[in-house]
């Protein structure tokens, strides 16, 4: 059997499992140890044996919500402003028990950056609370590589994780073993993807979030209790005008963008994801 007619059979049993087509496509060349142009431009080759019953097996595991990073190892992350070839992709290792990086928090990068308004060349200090894989902090540190940035991770398999991307990527992010802000001062900038989901989610949680490890995922009956104590943390790490970021959900970010205007915030925004729900919370330290 070829590439092509492995790849082939195996689109289509993907779509009617209810799965983009491409993931056959990036497993099979997962499989055979490839980029994805090195297989396109061999799909006339014969396919080693096993390869098919590999790609059988995590046919299955998908099946079941096994994410698909975690059988490739990887996970793209975009960098906002960047275009491919001038480093707009973050290739990030991910690992069981380590939040898996996810398209919505290139939406909150992209809103992080827009508050700084700053060019390449800005020198500020940037802090990424709850790091995971260091996807925020790693994208902030590739839009200005001059930056001061750092990261907070209170799971010693994540900072392990979001060190060695840091290394791979070529890229120098102070990744702390610490909650919150780890008493930082003077900052610019916080950013930050928090466990956002109310505890009650877990009965309906679809099943590749069983996957992720739950302290990364719910905080609370509401969602907001890591969120709410990182909204006293900022204030008192931010200079007077700088910035906060949060990715949140749609039920409770309203909630807390009332209870930042309460405490003192200003220029309090909530703003929609793609898909047109309320996911964003943004707003800035009152200057002194």
């Amino acid at each position: 059997m070829t590439r092509l007619e492995l790849l082939r059979q195996f689109e289509r049993r993907f779509r009617e499992a209810g799965f983009p087509s491409q993931e056959a496509r990036w497993l099979l060349a997962h499989a055979l140890g490839l980029e994805d142009a090195d297989l396109l431009r061999g799909l006339y080759k014969a396919v080693p044996k096993g390869i098919a019953e590999q790609m059988e097996g995590w046919l299955m595991q998908r099946r079941q919500g096994y994410p698909l990073q975690l059988i490739l190892g990887y996970s793209l992350f975009y960098v906002p402003g960047l275009k491919e070839d001038d480093g707009g992709y973050l290739r990030l290792e991910v690992r069981p028990g380590v939040l898996i990086p996810r398209p919505e928090t290139e939406g909150l990068v992209a809103l992080a950056l827009g508050l700084l308004s700053a060019e390449r060349s800005f020198t500020g200090r940037l802090l990424d609370v709850g790091t995971g894989s260091g996807a925020i902090a790693l994208a902030l540190k590739r839009r200005f590589p001059k930056a001061e940035v750092w990261a907070t991770e209170i799971d010693p398999v994540a900072v392990a994780l979001a060190r060695e991307n840091a290394r791979r990527a070529g890229l120098e992010v102070q990744v702390l073993l610490a909650p919150f802000t780890a008493h930082l001062k003077a900052l610019d900038l916080i950013v930050s993807n928090p466990p956002y989901l109310p505890e009650s989610y877990r009965q309906e949680a679809p099943p590749e979030l069983s996957y992720e490890n739950p302290q990364a995922l719910y905080s609370g009956p509401e969602g907001l209790d890591m969120p709410r104590e990182l909204l006293s943390h900022a204030w008192r790490a931010l200079k007077p005008g700088g910035a906060l970021a949060l990715e949140l959900a749609e039920s409770n970010v309203h909630t807390l963008a009332e209870e930042a205007q309460r405490a003192g915030w200003e220029a309090v925004q909530v703003h929609r994801d793609l898909a047109g729900r309320p996911r964003y919370l943004t707003a800035r330290k009152a200057h002194a």
